[in-house]
């Protein structure tokens, strides 16, 4: 990881660059993080987006998953509902 301020950016961007493909470089802007240079392998590993719930339920396969709900013995406090 490499901090550097804006103006140690702005005068080696090359040198900026170098860093980036050793890891995350923080640029600065009056001593507060204001923006972060990845390599373009690091940003697209970042930027991938895994499976949604939805997607991972209707993967081929998922039809072979085991799922066994406990039943729940015990008074909880609740009532059953009445229809009538």
């Amino acid at each position: 990881m490499t901090i550097m301020s804006s103006r140690e950016f702005n005068q080696d961007t090359s040198g900026a660059k170098r860093a980036a493909s050793e890891g995350p470089v923080f640029i600065t802007d009056r001593g507060k993080p204001s923006h972060v240079l990845l390599s373009m392998d690091e940003y697209l590993k970042l930027a991938k987006k895994g499976p949604t719930v939805a997607e991972a339920f209707y993967s081929p396969g998922a039809d072979e998953i085991d799922l066994e709900i406990p039943k729940l013995d015990g008074d909880f406090g609740f009532k059953p509902a009445d229809f009538s």
